[in-house]
């Protein structure tokens, strides 16, 4: 009985281990799919994940690339990227994390694509933004805004125009229509995806309110600084 039993034990081993090595490869997985963390949070924000699943997000509530994240009526949400880099949701608000990926080691994987479906947000690039600019956008379906480095306002209206505002560094932002580049204290509107990107004077700014964090990035930052 003795013997086998050891004999059991013995086949067991290889199956333990290889049972082992794929969990700690799916949770390893999972660690690097982090893209960031929900840091400020004033209602309710729901996810849902690449893989079809819905549920609610709290602070320190995990963000990954696939996400797309929803804020409902009076909510704001502030989420800050592994980069440093952050963005905070304004109510009524839907946007995709198409794609993520930094490794401070490891520029040329840099990666970083937003894709604002409704609503609107306030932005400032990490660390990925002032060394790979040219892999950060952010998508919207009247227009595409590249950026410079950069603290940057956006918002949809209902009719899908854009307005866009920056606090810092410079954005370019490109559609069917064109290509315009906006800097500080400047306000661009975007009619429609086939219209041409314009400056306006005293454009729409998005505002963030003192209970998420008055802004975003080291001068303006409530509870979030970098």
């Amino acid at each position: 009985m003795d013997k086998r039993i050891a004999m059991s034990a013995s086949a067991l081993k290889p199956l333990l281990i290889a049972l082992a090595a794929l969990t700690f490869g799916v949770a390893s997985n999972a660690f690097a799919a982090a893209a960031g963390e929900v840091s400020n949070l004033s209602g309710t924000l729901s996810v849902k994940r690449a893989d079809g699943t819905s549920k609610l997000l709290s602070v320190k509530s995990e963000v990954q690339p696939g996400d797309t994240l929803a804020t409902e009526a009076g909510t704001y949400a502030r989420v800050k990227f592994l980069d440093g880099g952050e963005v905070v949701l304004r109510p009524g608000t839907q946007i995709k994390v198409d794609a993520y990926s930094y490794d401070a080691a490891k520029p040329a994987g840099d990666s970083q694509i937003l894709s604002l479906f409704k609503g609107g947000f306030r932005a400032i690039t990490g660390l990925l933004g002032h060394r790979s600019k040219e892999r950060v956008s952010y998508v919207t379906p009247t227009a595409t805004i590249g950026i410079r480095g950069t603290n940057l306002g956006a918002q949809l209206d209902e009719d899908s125009s854009l307005s866009v505002d920056v606090a810092e560094g410079a954005v370019v932002v490109t559609n069917k229509g064109g290509q315009l580049e906006v800097t500080v204290g400047q306000f661009a509107f975007v009619k429609s995806g086939d219209s041409s990107p314009a400056l306006v004077v005293g454009g729409k700014k998005v505002e963030i309110p003192q209970n998420i964090g008055a802004g975003v990035g080291k001068n303006n930052s409530a509870s979030c600084s970098m």
